[in-house]
């Protein structure tokens, strides 16, 4: 299946929802002349300065000043990327509830799609036609070293594998960017979450806006300091824009839970396999169908889960 202009084809001519750049564009996604168009998955945990839990808990003191800074990292990559030639920029929030940005705050040539229930969650939008993603404020994954790592699920899962490859959210993320043929451009975050976007997004720029001590702990860059280099490496980045042919191809995801009541109830989502007291492992054609049966299945496990025991 190629993916073009939002379009799949397919032997049963499946075509992809229209998206929230039709809209905006006056017609159908994909029949751009001349627009670049630009989506921002924007999470939290990579942001600067954030290091602890009460930085990314809505309606905390110090969630109050982060979700500033958080907004800050979002409009030096918007004014980087414009700078460079994008006409168009959709910032998808990407954290916990996904109504942390301050949209009054947010750069004039930027759109925010905020709130929970997409379809596709932190990748919401990459089937509009988009010609590139940053991923901004993104994280290690669940049983990897780094500032606040986990992969969807805060806490209850000890890691996650994509086609037997240890997974964070950026390498999941990556691999469904793929399918639509759109590149990654920008990733940023701790200096060990950038260093693994190296291993899925190769040719992508990275900004570490701190560098990890501990998972509550990191040597952090000033506001001033990390938004010239966003800006900066954003508009660098715009070089790798262009959308090409999608590339759909069958996936095993497999995950592996601190508990076992957690596994048990993930595998009683249809196509779910227990594997073991507790991992589970499922199969799917395609990325997408392989994202939103993750997305139930920590769902599921994270309603299984009760407050001291977990």
């Amino acid at each position: 299946m190629v993916h073009r202009f939002g379009v799949a084809s397919t032997s049963d001519e499946r075509r992809t929802r229209p998206g929230p750049f039709r809209g905006l564009l006056g017609g159908a996604a994909g029949s751009r002349v001349g627009p670049v168009r630009i989506l921002i998955s924007a999470d939290m945990e990579g942001a600067t300065g954030v290091t602890g839990v009460d930085d990314v808990i809505a309606g905390t003191e110090p969630w109050q000043r982060f979700r500033e800074l958080f907004t800050g990292d979002v409009n030096a990559c918007v004014s980087g990327l414009f700078a460079a030639g994008a006409t168009e920029a959709l910032v998808n929030e990407a954290h916990s509830i996904q109504r942390h940005l301050l949209l009054e705050r947010l750069d004039g040539r930027a759109r925010m799609l905020t709130g929970r229930h997409k379809p596709l969650s932190m990748m919401e939008g990459i089937d509009s036609g988009v010609d590139g993603v940053v991923f901004l404020g993104y994280h290690t994954g669940a049983g990897a070293e780094g500032v606040l790592s986990h992969t969807y699920m805060e806490s209850g899962l000890s890691g996650v594998w994509l086609d037997g490859i240890h997974a964070s959210e950026g390498r999941l993320n990556a691999a469904l960017a793929t399918e639509h043929g759109v590149p990654v451009l920008l990733v940023t975050g701790d200096d060990l979450t950038c260093l693994e976007a190296g291993s899925y997004a190769p040719e992508c720029r990275t900004v570490p806006v701190k560098e990890c001590v501990s998972r509550y702990a990191a040597v952090c860059s000033t506001p001033e300091r990390t938004g010239s280099a966003i800006r900066t490496t954003a508009s660098d980045a715009m070089g790798l824009a262009g959308r090409g042919a999608g590339a759909v191809e069958p996936h095993r995801i497999e995950l592996e839970f601190t508990g076992t009541h957690l596994a048990a109830a993930a595998s009683l989502v249809p196509t779910v396999e227990q594997l073991s007291p507790r991992r589970v492992g499922f199969d799917a054609a395609d990325m997408t169908t392989a994202m939103k049966t993750f997305k139930v299945i920590t769902t599921v496990a994270s309603k299984a889960a009760q407050d001291t025991y977990g």
